[in-house]
């Protein structure tokens, strides 16, 4: 029996984090054993917002690549390749973008969402607004069966339904199927200030930092703000060590709750042995990432085996699409 094919992807704007590790990494190791899974490098989905400093790109995309790796992502069983070296990803867009409404893209709640928030670079672009139709061009060019997406992702995913309906609909074929929402479970890991983790707020715990780094961030990590002396009883559901607990050592979380509301640790301690346990977590993951760094030639070797069965792929796609459109 064939398995439904999936596609995610991420954009290597910069090193990974634990709030990769959690949203979409830990998933993705599950869904491979499930699904025929297509992973993808999305660096042209990351110059849409990176134009104006692109020369980091190509470090990032092997330096993720080798994060997938190390924490379980196994090329022998998923497709691993980097959305620019196949073509079709830009071409089936353009397609698409012939067909595609400008008010179904302005409508877009992360378009106005990025718009208002993003402030320290110029989004106002063409390109900008029209990435959820190459999104919906990555999603269809496989033809996936399901996405895996967190609700907040929804929109994005209707917007791609929409479109290849209406391609079926102008051409008056079944062409494209109707790919359907694989929710995940949504892990939210909050920052070490709180807010939410993210390279451009530097609040990130890095996949590959180094042990006095990690030990140094979550010193820093805020706690508590009612807690002041080690005898105040502590509210761990308003702390993020705690939270951290929760999603990470969850075997820990009813102790660790009992401790800190019951005073019997104070916030120094409790992120000292949170530290400790992150890096009993990351130790796996850093170890095969120094193996892997000192054989590029295999991680080349992954991406060249994943750009040719992505390519033969999408090349097949495209060729339909042609003939469909009669070019």
């Amino acid at each position: 029996m064939n398995k439904k094919r999936i596609l995610s992807g991420m954009r290597p704007t910069g090193k990974l984090h634990l709030g990769h590790l959690v949203g979409a990494l830990n998933n993705w190791i599950k869904l491979q054993n499930e699904y025929e899974c297509f992973f993808m490098v999305a660096d042209w989905h990351a110059l849409m917002s990176e134009y104006e400093d692109p020369q980091r790109l190509k470090e990032n995309m092997l330096d993720n690549v080798i994060d997938w790796l190390s924490c379980g992502i196994d090329p022998e069983k998923s497709t691993i390749f980097i959305q620019s070296q196949v073509p079709e990803h830009l071409e089936l867009s353009f397609v698409l973008s012939l067909i595609t409404p400008l008010g179904l893209l302005e409508r877009c709640p992360t378009y106005k969402e990025q718009l208002r928030e993003v402030t320290n670079r110029d989004l106002s672009t063409y390109a900008f607004l029209g990435y959820p139709v190459l999104q919906a061009a990555d999603i269809l060019l496989y033809k996936a069966d399901a996405v895996p997406v967190g609700e907040d992702q929804l929109p994005h995913l209707e917007l791609t339904r929409q479109i290849a309906r209406k391609f079926n609909h102008l051409y008056k074929a079944a062409y494209f199927s109707q790919p359907q929402a694989l929710l995940t479970e949504a892990t939210r890991l909050m920052g070490l200030d709180g807010r939410k983790m993210s390279k451009s707020y530097n609040n990130y715990i890095g996949l590959s930092e180094e042990p006095e780094v990690i030990r140094k961030k979550i010193q820093n990590m805020v706690t508590d703000p009612q807690r002041i002396r080690l005898s105040d009883p502590g509210h761990p559901h308003k702390c993020n060590v705690f939270s951290y607990y929760s999603i990470f050592f969850p075997e820990r979380r009813h102790e660790t709750e009992q401790r800190c509301s019951k005073s019997l640790v104070g916030c120094t301690a409790c992120k000292k042995e949170l530290a400790e346990k992150v890096l009993e977590l990351l130790s796996p993951i850093q170890e095969k990432r120094h193996k892997l760094l000192k054989d590029k030639k295999y991680i080349q070797e992954i991406l060249s085996c994943g750009r040719e069965k992505a390519a033969s792929f999408a090349g097949k796609t495209m060729r339909e699409v042609r003939e469909l459109l009669k070019i």
